[in-house]
C-alpha cells in the first residue's frame, strides 16, 4: 500500500471518527427540547455532553488539515467550489459552540430559549451539510481540466448529496437518542427511548435507500456489502431500541454511521472527488496527493501521536461513564454544559442495562 493510499485510509477514518462521535453530539443537540419538558431535564440532556462534545470537534480539524496536507489538490478544489456551504458550515458550528458556553449565563427563560434555538439549528444543518458534501464529492461536480470547480451553490443541491445530508441527520438524531438512553435515567431516558423509537424507522428507510441507491449510482456492485451493513444496523438498532436495551442500540447506531460514511470512501476509491465534466478531470488519489516526502513525515507524526489521542479521549469517556439524571443536578446545584460539565453526574448509577 502506497503512503497516498494510507492518507485515504486515515482520512476515511478520520471523518468516519468525527460522525460517529460528534454524530451523537449533534442528536442530543437536536432533541434536548423534547426529551426535556422543562429546563432542568433540558440541562440533564446537555450535560451528558457537556465533557465531550469539543473534544470531538477536534477530529473534524483533524480530517480537514490531514486533507490540507496530504491532499493540498483535493483541499483546494473542495473548499474553494463549496465555500459557501463551508461557511455555512462553519457558522453552525459556532453557534452551536457559543450556545453551549452562553445558555448557562443568564438564568432567563428567554435567554435559555435563544440558546436552546441556536444549539437545536446548529445540530441539524452540520450533520445535513457535512453529508451532502461527502454526498457531492461521490455523485460529481463539474470540475474543470485544471481542477477548478465551475459549478455553484445550487448546484451542490441535487436530489443524491439532499439524499445523503438527510440520512446521515437522521442518523445523527438516531444516534443522539440512543445515547442519552444510555447516559441518562428517569424521565429524561424514557422521554430518549420513545423519540428513539419514533426516529429509528425512518432513519432505517433512508439508509436502506442510501444502500441501494448508492451502487446503484457507483456502479460498483462489489462493494455492496458495506452500504448493507449499514442497512443492516439501522434495522436492528430499530428491534433494540423499542427492546430497552440501550447498549447494543447506541452500538448499532454507532455501526450504522460508520458504515454509512465509509461507504461514500468505499466507493469513492481511487478518486477523491469525482468530475461530472469530464473523467479525465476528475481528482484521484494519485494526482490530488503531496510528495511522499510530506506524506512519510505524516505519517511518522501521526503514529506517535494519534494512539495518544486516542487514549486520552478513551480516558475522558471512562471517567464520566455514569448515568446522569435529574436529581443529580438538583443535589449538585450543576449547571450548563461547559467544556468539564457533568462532573456532578459521573457519580450516577452504571451506565448500560
Amino acid at each position: 500500500m502506497s503512503l497516498a493510499i494510507l492518507w485515504f485510509v486515515v482520512l476515511a477514518i478520520l471523518w468516519c471518527g468525527f460522525l460517529f462521535l460528534e454524530g451523537f453530539d449533534f442528536g442530543v443537540g437536536m432533541l434536548h427540547d423534547f426529551v426535556g419538558t422543562n429546563d432542568l431535564e433540558r440541562r440533564v440532556a446537555i450535560n451528558t455532553i457537556g465533557p465531550v462534545w469539543d473534544g470531538n470537534e477536534v477530529w473534524l480539524i483533524v480530517a480537514g488539515a490531514g486533507m490540507f496536507a496530504a491532499f493540498p489538490d483535493w483541499y483546494a478544489t473542495m473548499f474553494s467550489g463549496f465555500y459557501l456551504a463551508l461557511v455555512l458550515l462553519l457558522v453552525a458550528l459556532i453557534i452551536r459552540g457559543v450556545s453551549f458556553e452562553f445558555r448557562h449565563q443568564l438564568d432567563s427563560a428567554g435567554w435559555h430559549w435563544l440558546w436552546d434555538g441556536a444549539m437545536t439549528l446548529g445540530s441539524f444543518l452540520i450533520p445535513v451539510l457535512v453529508g451532502c458534501a461527502l454526498g457531492n464529492l461521490l455523485r460529481g461536480v463539474p470540475i474543470d481540466a485544471h481542477h477548478e470547480y465551475t459549478g455553484s451553490f445550487w448546484t451542490l443541491l441535487n436530489p443524491y448529496s439532499l439524499f445523503v445530508g438527510l440520512t446521515v441527520m437522521l442518523l445523527c438524531l438516531v444516534h443522539g437518542a440512543t445515547f442519552l438512553a444510555l447516559k441518562t435515567k428517569g424521565v429524561v431516558q424514557d422521554h430518549a427511548e420513545q423519540v428513539g423509537g419514533w426516529i429509528a424507522p425512518l432513519a432505517a428507510l433512508f439508509v436502506i435507500g442510501f444502500a441501494i441507491w448508492t451502487p446503484a449510482l457507483a456502479g460498483h456492485v462489489a462493494r455492496a456489502p458495506v452500504p448493507i451493513l449499514a442497512a443492516l444496523a439501522a434495522l436492528a438498532a430499530v428491534w433494540l431500541i423499542r427492546a430497552h436495551r440501550d447498549g447494543w442500540a447506541f452500538v448499532a447506531t454507532g455501526v450504522a454511521v460508520l458504515a454509512t460514511v465509509a461507504t461514500i470512501f468505499v466507493f469513492l476509491y481511487p478518486h477523491v472527488m469525482v468530475s461530472s465534466t469530464s473523467a479525465a478531470n476528475s481528482l484521484t488519489i494519485t494526482n490530488a496527493s503531496s510528495s511522499a516526502y510530506t506524506l512519510k513525515v505524516m505519517t511518522v507524526v501521526t503514529a506517535i501521536f494519534f494512539p495518544i489521542v486516542l487514549i486520552y479521549q478513551g480516558w475522558t469517556f471512562y471517567v464520566f461513564r455514569r448515568r446522569i439524571g435529574v436529581g443529580d443536578l438538583q443535589h449538585s446545584g450543576s449547571g450548563d454544559a461547559t467544556p468539564g460539565a457533568g462532573a456532578a453526574g459521573s457519580a450516577g448509577a452504571p451506565a448500560g442495562r
